[in-house]
């Protein structure tokens, strides 16, 4: 794990930070028992084997 030699500046810690933004999961079309249901693509497979239930 890296760590750090020397203390980082409040602004640059601050800066740092304000530049990570979140991303909304990319939603895809499944049909699950019949009906279409928008999940994420990363849990298709988990949908389509029955490990996972979309909530209604």
């Amino acid at each position: 794990m890296a760590v750090p030699k020397r203390k980082m500046s409040r602004s640059n810690t601050r800066h740092r930070r304000a530049r990570w933004k979140a991303t909304t999961p990319q939603l895809v079309p499944v049909t699950i028992e019949g009906t279409v249901h928008q999940v994420p693509q990363r849990l298709v497979k988990a949908y389509q084997r029955g490990l996972l239930h979309p909530e209604d």
